[in-house]
């Protein structure tokens, strides 16, 4: 068992506690051996909802992972999350989504306060997905993929109407592995889908008003290690633009 200690503040602004002890949290980094590879064997259902989270993988794909970031109090996930709970630049923008790739998680602000954040799977090092800002375009409740009939897109939101990239459930290994799209959990997908606001369209289906920002950040650090899994990484939030990005035309 390998054991790595790191302290984090709470948040400002956070969800309230449901721990009521010390208010700082503990992560270690651990190496299960395969006699505890059934995490259910160990966890309960919301831990493990967290620990999804947290490692960026599904339940599924959670049980394959050599190493876990684990915590040792278990709160409200916002008081997880690894962006700011504030983001001073975004204070007049009533919502905003935000990709940050090296950290494969994403955070929902309005108003520049953080209300929401999960883990993504980006495009793979051969299909990256481009950063940039874009805007929630249209939605489907499910879609067939162009890529392969047999896969069903669930929750998907389009923020790249030439391209047809989108936000919605696929499978979450724990590291990039979609073919450009933005993969989420399915419940994060599912609230996304609810949340966010699309576009909408003159009677000629010109643009009349763009949907919710979409700002992606940075690109993945293919053939290096995980940041989420070090200690560097959890002592600090992730490090936002001090200047939200001007609106890309479309």
């Amino acid at each position: 068992l390998l054991v790595l200690l790191i302290v984090a503040s709470r948040p400002a602004g956070a969800m309230p506690v449901l721990d009521q002890g010390d208010l700082s949290i503990d992560y270690r980094i651990e190496k299960p051996p395969e006699a505890n590879r059934d995490l259910t064997s160990r966890f309960g259902g919301p831990e493990i909802a967290l620990l999804e989270k947290l490692n960026r993988a599904d339940a599924k794909h959670l049980q394959r992972l050599a190493q876990l970031v684990v915590p040792s109090a278990w709160r409200s996930e916002l008081e997880h999350s690894p962006f700011p709970s504030t983001y001073t630049a975004a204070s007049a923008t009533p919502k905003l989504l935000i990709v940050d790739q090296p950290s494969q998680a994403f955070a929902a602000y309005e108003y520049g306060q953080q209300v929401y954040w999960g883990p993504v799977s980006s495009g793979r090092q051969a299909k990256p997905t481009p950063s940039g800002i874009y805007h929630l375009n249209w939605r489907a409740r499910s879609r067939t993929s162009t890529l392969s009939g047999e896969w069903r897109l669930n929750w998907y939101f389009n923020f790249h109407n030439t391209r047809g990239l989108a936000f919605h459930e696929f499978d979450l290994p724990g590291f990039p592995q979609s073919h450009a799209c933005v993969r989420l959990l399915s419940r994060d997908a599912e609230w996304v889908y609810k949340w966010g606001q699309s576009w909408t369209l003159d009677s000629k289906g010109q643009l009349s008003t763009p949907g919710t920002p979409v700002v992606i950040l940075g690109s993945y650090a293919f053939g290096s290690p995980a940041p989420w899994q070090s200690t560097e990484y959890w002592a600090r939030k992730i490090a936002l633009p001090d200047v939200l990005p001007g609106q890309q035309q479309r």
